[in-house]
């Protein structure tokens, strides 16, 4: 195979290497940076930029978002508790809209009432006088006609009649008043 001692009669000490690997290593090397330089190391910075750019975009679209999120909910907030007025505005109008409506509803009860309480009334008094009338009448003739069985004579005299009946009825309505 390849002998160390025939190219220069010294053995080669293995931790030095040789000039020949030396400049096939360092050419290598040299290539291997160029390359990584040239191509690898800006692609991969395209692809690190991208991402951080897509990450800082994706944060601000999530702050813009959040952002938005609080200010829709402060919106339906204040929207919620203006409904909530309006409803409480709403229901004490119709409180009072019926209590209006109850007042009214009774007022005319009240005057129905005493309309109807007053026609009675007036209805009363009207029979009142009729019976009164009547009985009048009617006790007159059945005096005069038990005053002639018990007198024995006629008391046919139309205004004698009259006048003793009137004076009768006249001493009975103020016995009966004391």
């Amino acid at each position: 195979m390849f002998s160390f001692a025939a190219e220069g009669g010294a053995e080669h000490n293995p931790i030095i290497p040789l000039w020949q690997e030396i400049v096939v290593g360092t050419v290598a090397f040299a290539v291997l940076c160029y390359v990584l330089m040239k191509f690898v190391f800006p692609r991969m910075e395209q692809t690190f930029q991208a991402r951080v750019e897509a990450i800082e975009g994706g944060i601000k679209r999530a702050e813009a978002a959040q952002a938005e999120a609080n200010q829709l909910l402060e919106q339906y907030r204040a929207q919620l508790a203006e409904a909530r007025t309006d409803a409480a505005r709403i229901r004490d109008d119709a409180r009072a809209d019926a209590e209006g409506i109850r007042q009214d509803v009774l007022a005319k009860a009240r005057e129905e009432s005493d309309r109807i309480i007053a026609a009675g009334k007036e209805q009363l008094a009207a029979e009142r006088s009729t019976i009164i009338r009547e009985l009048r009448a009617e006790v007159g003739t059945i005096a005069v006609d038990l005053a002639s069985k018990i007198v024995g004579e006629s008391l046919a005299d139309e205004a004698r009649r009259k006048g003793t009946v009137e004076r009768f009825l006249s001493d009975l309505e103020s016995s009966g008043a004391r």
